[in-house]
């Protein structure tokens, strides 16, 4: 490489510089977005972002948020939103902006703590901060980057020992969007391998205790030992409280209502037309007869199972495990869609330093992804714009985007290893 490509290298390494490249990046998208909106017949901002400001009007009107029609989330972010109608539209777009640029800072720090050296920690995190996808996203004014944010900051405050933060980000993460909710049981098994032993020989102690029922007894009680770890117990009161608090008030202010739009219509729903899921076609086929929704919650067994499978054999690493979690949710969810792409590629950076891949092995899998969305894109447009009947070409491209990730997945378990150097000790 040449001394300007170092140069450039160099510069890119201060974390300063790149996060205020990045956000100065997405400040000139979101001025962009204002002028695309007020000029243009092709709209810069997602529908989201309008059915999220409707929801926080009808808040400071003193009325439900539901009442706007597919407003299907918490009210929080309804009430979090309410800025945009006393101060300025564009606030929500901020804050959106803050939080795609704090999950690149986090992503850095998160390396720092597991061994990385500054440089190549801020070059790793602006896989993120540079990347147009995200950037696009919170700057349309999509919320994914504040799920991404406490997600990753859960994960900081793991690997600091800050339990209690880590609890109320967690608890917060899961009342926001339910799907981190697939990061609890490695988290307690994570903390479970962290707690303290039964006994100075561990296990191995029970079966010193005589003939064999003494011996299966003392099993059990050092299983049930391990299991009131204060820890784990902490970290499930305190983020259990929360997310149970937090749908209690909100049930007593919206009802049902709330409980349907923010939790339940997500087991059921089917969306045929914008859908990567190897679902979709059988979802498109079963209509709406009567056993549509059984087969609805039916689809979610494979993908429990895979979770259960990832979660057992790879807790001990956690960022590991909740990218590997997160990318089988995504890609076998009766429902995909392009932004669901976010909440498995913010944890990409933490994982990519473990792996043994070559460069070109690397770039080809990066090819090969995109290429399985573009056959996809494909037939979709015909399908959206054209109304021609391509859902069966759909299916198979999703079919074939599956396998592409699953392939993915599988490459990045069998190339991945610790760090050839050694961890630093952790501190705050």
């Amino acid at each position: 490489m040449g001394c300007s490509g170092q140069k450039v290298l160099s510069h890119l390494s201060s974390m300063h510089v790149l996060l205020s490249f990045a956000l100065a990046m997405r400040l000139l998208l979101v001025g962009f977005g204002i002028y695309q909106d007020r000029t243009m017949i092709v709209k810069y901002t997602d529908i989201d972002y309008h059915v999220f400001t409707d929801a926080a009007r009808y808040l400071t009107q003193g009325e439900s948020p539901y009442n706007r029609s597919t407003y299907r989330y918490t009210p929080l972010l309804a009430w979090m939103l309410t800025p945009n109608i006393y101060l300025s539209l564009v606030f929500g777009k901020l804050l959106f902006v803050a939080c795609d640029v704090l999950t690149g800072l986090l992503i850095q720090r998160l390396l720092l703590l597991r061994g990385l050296a500054a440089r190549p920690a801020s070059l790793y995190s602006a896989l993120w901060l540079l990347n147009p996808l995200p950037a696009g996203v919170s700057t349309r004014g999509n919320a994914e980057s504040l799920l991404s944010a406490l997600v990753l900051g859960t994960l900081l405050c793991l690997e600091r020992r800050r339990l209690v933060s880590a609890a109320l980000l967690f608890g917060l993460a899961v009342h926001m969007k339910i799907y981190p909710v697939t990061y609890a049981l490695p988290i307690a098994l994570s903390l479970l391998t962290r707690g303290p032993r039964a006994g100075p020989s561990g296990g191995k102690r029970s079966g010193t205790l005589g003939p064999s029922g003494g011996k299966r007894s003392g099993t059990l009680r050092a299983l049930v030992r391990r299991l009131l770890n204060r820890d784990l117990l902490m970290f499930g009161s305190v983020s259990g409280g929360l997310f149970c608090g937090l749908t209690l008030v909100f049930y007593r202010m919206y009802g049902w209502e709330f409980l349907h739009e923010t939790y339940l219509y997500h087991l059921t729903r089917r969306d045929i037309r914008h859908n990567f899921s190897p679902y979709s076609y059988l979802l498109y086929l079963a209509g709406e007869s009567g056993g549509s929704r059984a087969l609805g919650v039916a689809l979610f067994l494979p993908q429990a199972g895979l979770l259960l499978l990832t979660s057992l054999a790879f807790h001990a690493d956690l960022p590991l495990c909740c990218f590997l979690n997160t990318a089988v949710f995504v890609s076998f969810n009766k429902v995909c869609t392009s932004q669901y792409f976010l909440w498995y590629l913010c944890l990409l950076p933490l994982v990519i330093p473990h792996l043994t891949l070559s460069v070109k092995k690397g770039v080809g899998m990066l090819a090969l992804w995109f290429s399985g969305q573009a056959l996809w894109l494909a037939p979709a447009y015909f399908l959206e714009f054209e109304g021609r009947d391509t859902f069966l070409l759909i299916w198979l491209a999703g079919l074939l985007f599956l396998i592409i990730n699953t392939y993915i997945m599988v490459t990045i378990v069998s190339h991945y290893g610790p760090l050839a150097i050694k961890k630093r000790p952790k501190t705050d």
